[in-house]
């Protein structure tokens, strides 16, 4: 349905419009992924975290999860004390400098990733209704959007 239907509204042009449909639709996404990722007890941001720890394979600062996170959060050090309390990750300060703290993913981690890579994730395909050429298209225009 378009957004103008969906939403009830008339748009000033249709650049208005588009920066409407990018986020009403990013929030729907969201939606649907947040309640995918209930069934394993995490949030999408702490499932970023954790496949950023995955992807990083060793130890790294806090502020290199921060700067890697697709959404970034004043929240990410509550997120990641969270991940630690469900035994999946874990902080080590540094020897040399105190200020410093390193956050690793624990294997209970990894078996989560795992568990979640496995499972049918079909309900989180948001793009069966684009051929590829099309979602190439969607990605290069999202990126020019951001500059």
């Amino acid at each position: 349905m378009e957004i103008g239907q969906v939403i009830q509204s008339k748009f000033k042009n249709s650049k208005h419009k588009a920066v409407v449909n990018l986020r009403y639709t990013a929030n729907h996404l969201g939606n649907i992924q947040n309640s995918y990722m209930a069934k394993f007890d995490l949030s999408m941001p702490q499932f970023n975290i954790l496949r950023i720890l995955r992807g990083a394979q060793d130890a790294i600062s806090v502020n290199s999860v921060k700067d890697r996170m697709v959404e970034k959060s004043p929240n990410t050090t509550r997120l990641m004390d969270k991940l630690i309390d469900k035994g999946l990750m874990e902080r080590v300060r540094c020897e040399s400098d105190r200020r410093v703290v390193y956050v690793s993913i624990t294997e209970a981690g990894l078996d989560v990733l795992r568990q979640i890579d496995e499972d049918d994730q079909s309900q989180l395909d948001f793009t069966g209704n684009l051929t590829e050429e099309e979602a190439e298209l969607l990605s290069n225009l999202l990126d020019k959007l951001r500059g």
